[in-house]
């Protein structure tokens, strides 16, 4: 048996669909693992094709050809130089699964096929994949290896049989999204799993975003004993190595790089940016252009925008009516300042005019409601879209997720675009957000550092400005009251009832649900975003548009009885 061998963690970030990229990075990293003396390069789940490649695995060709690039892998080993880990799905008779491949001497010395297959909140890949068999250790260079795939290492009778059948060191390789918590869950779940099972973990995790899902990678090592031994940085390509020695009948770590981990606002933004950044480039924009009113939510988008691409790549259009204050277009004008970015007015005030022209025969005897005052949004999504189609910027759109809970966003107006980064960000986490950005500069950002975001957007009332005097709170809770009744009923899907114990009216609380619920239909049709929390919309929280349930209304209506 070897006494060392040097693993180095791929933390890479592919592109679904794109192998010839993909083999690249994999090529690349086992060249610099090669200079740098690893004997073994790990790199992360699905690495061949990105993850995760949904029903794209349905396509015969794709499938063959990923196949082909495991074999070219594999041929690559033949010159004597550090042997490959990687992910990529394989067809065996009818059945397809997502394996894990062990590359050395020029073959695949071992398959290994993903044994549970997520199937709840953003997975489904029972859609797509047959479960593998209990997997097997592998003897590699003398070592006993245990390789299993991502979901495989959270349920405990698995990697306990990989230990019973001799594993010496576990592999595991991930694509696991980004989440609130999810980095203290992990070290917590596997830190104890380590240290009871008395072998060394390896955990290689999958970097960058694919469509909705923020991949954090934040790999790391455990020894036999629960010490981290390794931590790889997140949000960002790395290629660390760790030095492992024999000694004392266990596999003990003698170098590797421990890095820092971001905090959780810091985490959010630089999951927001890395989303922003992955979306845009991998999918061949030239840019964003976005509205900017004056308002904290198109702000803090702006701010975002700069920080994943750089004030040359993002477009700011300022659109005012004649609703639009004075304070918004300074506003406006400093956060321009601050950014650096191109900015242009388009007054729709005779746009708008226009319309109601065409409409008023038709509008005849009617009073004015929301109908009006929707028909600026959607001007401006017009001439936003114009810009786009003209020179081949993306529209960013701005509403944050308390909006979209509620439906107060217009359809076909702010919610026309191609990606919302804010989609997952509540109104009050937004303005957190915004207060640390002002007074922090993340590594690897594009934007400047200091202030990015003018105090007074931050500070001032948020209003829509579609009619004069406008104010959120004239229709809504304040966003911390709404805010807090959201995180129950989306994030914890909690009864009607239990709001009131924590102080809602009953008045507020029926209404907030019933507007939770109808505005699903609008929901539906709004541009991806960046998923955050736990129950993002769209790939987390899939209600029907058809929905006739409420809560259980007796608590409710006892409660208004005592109330009045």
């Amino acid at each position: 048996m070897s006494e060392e061998i040097n693993i180095l963690s791929a933390q890479l970030n592919p592109i679904v669909g794109d192998l010839d990229g993909n083999t690249a990075k994999i090529r690349h990293a086992r060249s610099v693992g090669a200079k740098s003396g690893a004997d073994l390069i790990a790199c992360t789940e699905m690495v061949v094709v990105g993850y995760p490649p949904e029903d794209l695995v349905l396509k015969p060709a794709l499938v063959r050809d990923a196949m082909n690039k495991v074999r070219e892998l594999a041929a690559d080993t033949a010159d004597g130089g550090p042997a490959l880990l990687v992910g990529a799905p394989w067809l065996a008779g009818e059945k397809l699964y997502n394996s894990v491949f062990l590359l050395d001497e020029g073959k695949i010395l071992a398959r290994h096929d993903k044994v549970k297959l997520p199937n709840y909140r953003v997975f489904d890949e029972k859609r797509v994949f047959s479960p593998g068999a209990m997997p097997k250790t592998v003897l590699w260079r003398g070592v006993k290896l245990g390789l299993p795939v991502c979901e495989d290492i959270w349920f405990p009778e698995i990697p306990q049989y990989l230990v019973e059948q001799g594993a010496q060191i576990l592999i595991s390789l991930n694509g696991s999204p980004f989440r609130n918590s999810i980095s203290d869950i992990r070290h917590q779940t596997f830190r104890t799993w380590s240290e009871t099972a008395n072998v060394p973990l390896v955990f290689v995790n999958q970097v960058g975003a694919q469509d909705e899902l923020v991949f954090d990678g934040a790999s790391f090592s455990y020894d036999a004993s629960g010490e981290i031994v390794q931590q790889l940085p997140a949000f960002s390509e790395d290629l660390s190595l760790a030095c492992w020695k024999y000694e004392q009948n266990q596999w003990q770590c003698k170098s590797a790089e421990l890095a820092l981990l971001p905090d959780m606002l810091e985490s959010r933004w630089r999951a927001l940016v890395l989303g922003i950044a992955d979306y845009v480039n991998k999918n061949g924009f030239a840019g964003v252009v976005l509205g900017l009113s004056g308002g904290v939510d198109s702000g803090l988008t702006a701010a975002l925008a700069v920080d994943a691409l750089g004030a040359d790549r993002v477009w700011c259009v300022m659109m005012p009516s004649k609703h639009t204050s004075d304070e918004s277009l300074q506003d406006a004008q400093q956060c321009i300042s601050y950014l650096g970015c191109r900015y242009d007015t388009i007054d729709i005030t005779e746009t708008i005019d226009a319309l109601h022209k065409a409409l008023s025969p038709l509008f005849l005897d009617t009073d004015t409601d929301t109908t009006e005052e929707n028909l600026q949004s959607r001007a401006r999504a017009v001439l936003l879209m114009a810009l786009s189609n003209k020179f081949g910027h993306m529209v960013l759109t701005t509403g944050n997720k308390s909006e979209m809970a509620v439906g107060y966003a217009t359809l076909y107006g702010d919610m026309c675009g191609g990606y919302n980064a804010l989609k997952d960000i509540y109104k009050t986490d937004v303005f957190a957000l915004a207060n640390w950005r002002n007074n922090h500069y993340p590594k690897g950002m594009l934007g400047p550092a200091g202030s990015v975001i003018p105090q007074n957007m931050i500070d001032k009332p948020p209003t829509a400005e579609l009619r004069d005097n406008q104010k959120d709170e004239d229709s809504l809770p304040p966003y911390d009251v709404l805010d807090n009744m959201l995180m129950a009923l989306v994030e914890g899907e909690a009864e009607t009832s239990s709001l009131l114990l924590q102080g809602h009216s009953a008045e507020d609380v029926r209404r907030i649900e019933h507007l939770l619920y109808l505005a699903e239909y609008k929901r539906r049709q709004a541009p991806p975003g960046v998923k955050i929390g736990d129950r993002n919309f769209g790939r987390d929280r899939r209600y029907p548009i058809t929905n006739k349930y409420r809560d259980r209304k007796e608590n409710l209506n006892s409660n208004i009885k005592k109330q009045e």
